[in-house]
């Protein structure tokens, strides 16, 4: 019997809780806008309120309807339980639905679009291919039947004409990992097209990217020194605000750290990055893991550039949407912009699509501490730091300097520092 998650074990109440202030707290909805239910064994729909303030909900305000239609709790149902009624109709392997009114995608409904998520293979993967809803009045049954017919043509995320979106998953974790995976989507495309045209996947080039697997022996379980210790505190400390910065997404990026000249922690493949704790960190010696362990399947690429590159102390495989935006164009990524982009990120290279999922140890020509930041085509950033610490720093500084080129490009050609003024700095700050 297959053992349950932490989520599997929260209540409906203090699930929709949780992932509504996650969404609120990352500004994908507003405190009047959106709601979220929960269909449970019983056929019940937990749903969020209607008219109250999401920036403060509680697990009070959760509304539930039974299956027979009676309505408990101290506040009415959301206005659009119409629609998520009829959702679970008409599919019923879902269990859980997200409604928001996220920037990017209400730019996309109101322009009647949706995004396309063969941008890189993640998106593609958990969102697929996108519906759209024709618009009718907010909570009308006819609004339900619209959205519903899409989702029973198989969807599982939908556009709302001039509305917004509604994602669906068989959990409620699932499906507000589609919701953010089709949001970061639509930022990156919005970002990329003040670049230049993009590039997207063709079918074998997402199929390259599935089918990526890793394959380590079974390493003996030994006790955690205190070295261990501390890296599995930083890095769970430093994934968990990269995910509030909106630096790394729940289904995005690996982050690992060496432990010693053979060993080093990562990410676990297929789990929430904000949730993840301490002991859900993979260690790999070798080319071996704890037995039973799922480590992030770019655990190879990893491997190849700790052993390439013995003063590397931690590496970050992350999709920032400003810097994933250059990695789906051929516009170049200039850091010399000021001076703590130049020192901190030096001459960035663009890796061509798919390097790093190959097991030939290639991915580590593209980096080092002299040159630690390269864009992957189609697949974010790769980033490397002599800590835990200083890689997180520099993606913080790549993503940055990243999105204030984009808004440079509406005000005019960006001013390069001069080749003398880049020499200055080296001479000063690298060393060289």
């Amino acid at each position: 019997m297959a053992s349950r998650g932490p989520l599997e074990l929260l209540h409906p109440r203090d699930e929709l809780m949780s992932t509504m202030e996650r969404i609120y707290r990352s500004r994908m909805t507003t405190t009047s806008g959106g709601n979220l239910s929960i269909r449970d064994a019983d056929g019940c729909v937990w749903i969020t309120p209607a008219r109250v303030d999401k920036g403060s909900l509680t697990r009070e305000d959760i509304v539930c309807v039974r299956a027979d239609g009676r309505v408990e709790g101290r506040h009415a149902a959301s206005s659009e339980l119409p629609f998520h009624q009829a959702i679970y109709g008409a599919r019923p392997d879902i269990r859980a639905i997200v409604h928001a009114h996220p920037v990017a995608l209400v730019a996309f409904s109101i322009c009647r679009q949706t995004p396309d998520t063969r941008l890189f293979h993640q998106a593609h993967s958990v969102c697929g291919v996108p519906g759209f809803a024709a618009y009718a009045l907010p909570g009308s049954q006819q609004l339900g039947a619209n959205i519903a017919a899409v989702f029973a043509a198989g969807s599982d995320c939908v556009v709302l004409e001039n509305h917004g979106v509604v994602v669906g998953g068989t959990s409620l974790s699932e499906a507000f990992q589609r919701f953010e995976a089709l949001e970061f989507a639509g930022k990156t495309i919005i970002k990329a097209r003040h670049l230049g045209p993009i590039h997207y996947l063709s079918s074998a080039e997402l199929e390259r990217a599935q089918q990526r697997s890793v394959q380590l022996e079974p390493l003996a379980p030994a006790p955690a020194g205190s070295g261990e210790k501390e890296l599995r505190r930083q890095l769970a400390e430093f994934i968990r605000r990269g995910c509030r910065q909106r630096l790394l997404i729940s289904t995005e990026g690996s982050f690992s750290a060496r432990l010693d000249h053979d060993a080093f922690l990562i990410t676990p493949s297929q789990q929430d990055r904000e949730l993840l704790g301490i002991g859900d960190f993979v260690l790999v010696r070798g080319r071996a893991c704890v037995a039973g362990a799922r480590p992030s399947r770019a655990t190879l690429a990893h491997r190849a550039i700790y052993d390439r590159h013995p003063d590397v102390q931690a590496i970050v495989l992350a999709h920032p949407v400003n810097a994933t935006a250059f990695s789906v164009t051929d516009a170049v990524f200039d850091a010399r912009t000021i001076p703590e982009s130049y020192i901190f990120l030096r001459d960035v290279r663009r890796v061509p699509y798919g390097v790093q999922y190959d097991d030939d140890g290639r991915i580590a020509d593209w980096v080092s501490l002299k040159s630690p930041v390269a864009l992957l085509a189609n697949d974010g950033v790769l980033v490397v730091g002599s800590s835990v610490l200083d890689a997180f720093d520099r993606l913080e500084v790549l993503e940055t300097t990243a999105e204030a080129v984009i808004n440079a490009g509406v005000l005019g050609p960006v001013s390069a520092m001069s080749d003398q003024v880049i020499e200055q700095l080296r001479a000063a700050f690298l060393g060289t």
